[in-house]
């Protein structure tokens, strides 16, 4: 998704969001949005350990 925006694209993204937020809530956003990141993996792991587990109690049931 992010692979085309480059250098100067990224900076002026930066450039933009320290103008509209300022210098003060700008790391509070950053926070905020890493938490979020943080929440989202943890939710995707639990999602994706939960049905590995349901496949191999099917792989067992087939077996016996």
């Amino acid at each position: 998704m992010f692979s085309n925006i480059g250098v100067p694209g990224l900076i002026l993204i930066l450039t933009l969001a320290l103008i509209i937020f300022g210098p003060k809530k700008l790391p509070e956003i950053g926070r905020a949005f890493g938490q979020t990141l943080k929440e989202f993996k943890k939710s995707t792991r639990e999602l994706t350990d939960d049905v590995m587990k349901d496949v191999e109690e099917e792989k067992q049931k087939l077996t016996k």
